[in-house]
């Protein structure tokens, strides 16, 4: 489909066309349709000069406005370079990539951009440097025009290479639904996925949009921040202090490695219960309601927006869990009592006896571990959105949900696995406490058990019918029965 533009003047100032040396390839189709429709870019700094790039490989003619076009510097091979007035006369649709600070100069062109969309791509260095977003001030500086805010929550690099990673949305606002719609043409020709956020208004939270760091992973780290601190000195006071209070021993070398190994697979462990645990409770919502069509608590939704990102967390925990797991045997301490231990039984003449049950234990402990690990790191792999994008609906949900619970029992029948009968010994419970294995064994056990449960034939039926759409009708109240006594009535007489 062509996309139409509003009329441009394209008689004034225009210079002659720059023939480059050597013949542009361009997709074909939608793009090789595009071949003559001129759009201009003000600015020819990195995120000017990467627009205009990407516009030309999709098949726009690209004309750039520069205060100084003789000298502008470099600029995409095809492009055209004019002064502002003859630039903004050529095209029905002006990028401007230009910092705030510039945008006077704007003024003085408002005959010249009477009618133009104008895509403002620019966004603050922090937040709340101005009583005005960027786009709302172009406005009031070109009143006569139809100011757009778009491509800001893109980078240079991203506009050059196209939506060849996760940077597929490109949000827009404005007023003007025909000026949103031709650049929401032009975005999806470049081959991002538009979302519009509706009125100009919103031009604010486009432009705080990049200036978040990590918004997602706030929560995620920082529940894996505070479980590590809390069991970090949970064990610290088990394990070293303990020691050294009531033996007298110091074996606070064991902080570096020893304490990390116990923390670490821990957490992780917990996070990845708390990955399912919000699925659960979903699903108890719904039961409970008898409906799919009431939303979740707020809460409810925040979790279950973040489970990525808690999982990844608990695949980062667990892979330090394994490096560490894997530097012991080379450990001093861990050498110096294999040789003591080797000597004492040399001086008193006496072997160890091999145990059967044992060598099943670690076995088995070692090889669930492996296997466990070894899905989630599967779980990591297929999160990421070039592996996601390749999966099918149906693929990507068994992956994360079938094959997630498969982890998450491996990885707590390892956690199983390695307490074995610890929790008989009355040497575990120092200063009466529990092992720390025990507590993190609680989360995702609840997790399993409430899995099982729904996975009851009664329970799944009625939870398949509930989010097929079908929904439990509301018992009448003593009013509606009345009511209908008295209709009964009626008709009988």
């Amino acid at each position: 489909m062509e996309t139409t533009y509003l009329p441009v003047d394209n008689q004034n100032g225009v210079s002659k066309e720059l023939k480059p040396e050597y013949v542009a390839l361009r997709p074909m189709g939608a793009a090789a349709a595009a071949v003559g429709e001129a759009l201009c870019v003000f600015g020819t700094g990195d995120l000017g000069r990467s627009l205009g790039q990407r516009l030309l490989q999709c098949g726009y003619k690209v004309v750039y406005g520069s205060r100084r076009p003789d000298s502008c510097g470099p600029i995409p091979p095809g492009a055209q370079v004019m002064n502002h007035a003859a630039a903004a006369q050529s095209a029905g649709i002006v990028f401007i990539c230009i910092h705030r600070e510039h945008y006077g100069f704007l003024q003085t062109l408002a005959p010249q951009l009477k009618g133009k969309v104008l895509v403002d791509v620019s966004n603050n260095p922090e937040k709340d440097m101005f009583p005005e977003a960027k786009a709302e001030h172009l406005q009031r500086l070109v009143p006569e025009a139809f100011v757009v805010k778009a491509l800001n929550t893109l980078s240079a690099w991203a506009l050059q290479n196209g939506p060849s990673d996760s940077n597929r949305q490109a949000f827009l606002c404005g007023d003007s639904a025909e000026a949103k719609q031709a650049v929401s043409q032009v975005c999806t020709r470049l081959g991002f996925s538009v979302l519009d956020r509706g009125s100009l208004s919103a031009a604010r939270e486009l432009e705080d949009f990049p200036l978040q760091l990590f918004p997602e992973w706030r929560l995620p780290l920082s529940i894996a921040l505070g479980l590590i601190t809390a069991f970090f000195f949970y064990l610290l006071t088990r394990d070293v202090i303990y020691a050294y209070v009531n033996d007298g021993k110091n074996i606070s070398f064991r902080i570096m490695v020893s304490l990390a190994n116990k923390v670490f697979p821990i957490v992780s462990l917990i996070m990845l219960s708390l990955c399912y645990l919000p699925g659960v409770i979903a699903a108890g919502f719904q039961l409970y309601r008898g409906t799919k069509y009431r939303r979740f608590p707020d809460w409810l939704d925040r979790w279950m927006l973040c489970r990525k990102q808690m999982g990844l967390v608990a695949l980062g925990l667990a892979s330090l869990h394994v490096l560490y797991t894997l530097i012991i045997p080379i450990r001093y301490y861990v050498r110096y009592k294999i040789a003591a231990s080797t000597i004492s039984q040399v001086l008193e003449n006496r072997t160890s006896e091999f145990s059967i049950t044992s060598a099943w234990r670690t076995d088995s402990y070692y090889a669930i571990g492996i296997l466990g690990f070894a899905l989630f790191v599967l779980l990591g792999i297929t999160s990421l959105p070039s592996v996601s994008n390749a999966l099918s609906w149906r693929e990507f949900n068994f992956i994360q949900s079938k094959m997630g619970y498969v982890t998450l029992y491996l990885c707590t029948l390892h956690a199983y696995l390695y307490g074995w009968d610890k929790f008989l010994r009355p040497s575990s419970y120092k200063w009466y406490t529990v092992p720390g294995y025990m507590l993190s064994l609680v989360v995702p056990t609840v997790v399993l058990l409430l899995k099982l449960l729904l996975l009851l034939p009664c329970v799944d039926h009625r939870l398949t019918r509930i989010r097929r759409g079908w929904e439990r009708s509301a018992p009448l109240d003593h009013s509606q029965i009345t009511l209908q006594g008295d209709v009964l009535k009626t008709d009988k007489t």
